[in-house]
């Protein structure tokens, strides 16, 4: 083997090592403040003797998230699967319509003004009539809102990848006598999977503040957000927080699965962004 061949070898080695390198140096600032937070969460609020009932000390939240584990684990899994429900079926649709808006100008004047209509629906106003829709106590009425949700950033985000291809690949597919279909898988479809991933980093997040804020009118009692609401209803905060402090932790775990799923789909791309920084 060539001297040439082994650096040519090593080179994709190195730019994952700079693409971690590169991910760590992002996350340690993040989880440096994130700890200093709570560090002085708990200092001051003890040193100046905040009320528990206006904000409990994280000390506190963390009790009473163990002492609560056996309930708001439920919580976590029921709010959770309306959470990834809505996100599936708004994503399909959004993916679905995405794919007719690039493609023919007729889809594109009908179905750009709805996703428009659908994003300006504001969820607080439209959950109490998704639960009359469907029953307060099923899982739909809050998919229902995730889905409404998510469309629009996805189908958005979709749609301008499609697009925004580069001429020249274009010209080229072109030159071969391409079909669009090939065009499409080819071309359009690769340069817009980061586009897509990028909709659904955004989109996860939302999922979970759409189903936690949907519980808020009306649910079972296993789910996050009527238990949330209970516990503060009842004056019992450090319970409350604990379950606001889980949807937090849902709403990470999901955009941190995604760009998981990103890294092992997209690697050429992480790869090259790492290094061009």
């Amino acid at each position: 083997m060539t001297a040439a061949a082994a650096m040519g070898m090593g080179r994709p080695a190195r730019v994952r090592n700079l693409a971690v390198g590169r991910r760590l140096r992002d996350v340690l600032p993040a989880l440096a403040i994130f700890v200093s937070v709570l560090i002085a969460w708990e200092v001051i609020l003890g040193a100046v003797g905040v009320q528990q009932f206006l904000i409990p000390r994280p000390s506190v939240i963390a009790a009473a998230l163990v002492d609560q584990w056996p309930t708001l684990q439920k919580g976590v899994v029921f709010t959770a699967t309306e959470a990834l429900g809505g996100l599936l079926v708004g994503s399909s649709l959004a993916l679905l319509a995405a794919f007719a808006t690039s493609r023919w100008a007729t889809a594109r004047e009908s179905l750009l003004p709805v996703a428009i209509a659908a994003n300006s629906i504001p969820i607080i106003a439209f959950a109490p009539i998704a639960n009359n829709w469907f029953s307060s106590e099923s899982p739909a009425s809050r998919m229902t809102i995730v889905a409404l949700m998510t469309f629009f950033p996805m189908m958005i985000n979709t749609v301008r990848g499609l697009t925004s291809v580069d001429a020249a690949a274009l010209e080229l597919m072109q030159s071969y006598a391409a079909s669009e279909g090939t065009v499409l898988r080819k071309v359009r479809i690769p340069n817009a999977l980061p586009y897509i991933f990028t909709a659904l980093r955004v989109t996860t997040t939302l999922s979970v503040i759409g189903a936690v804020v949907g519980e808020y009118f009306g649910g079972p009692q296993s789910a996050l957000g009527i238990y949330i609401t209970s516990e503060a209803y009842v004056f019992r905060y450090p319970n409350a927080w604990a379950g606001i402090v889980l949807a937090c932790l849902l709403g990470i775990a999901f955009y941190l699965a995604v760009v998981a799923v990103e890294w092992l789909v997209l690697p050429w791309y992480g790869s090259r962004r790492a290094a061009e920084s």
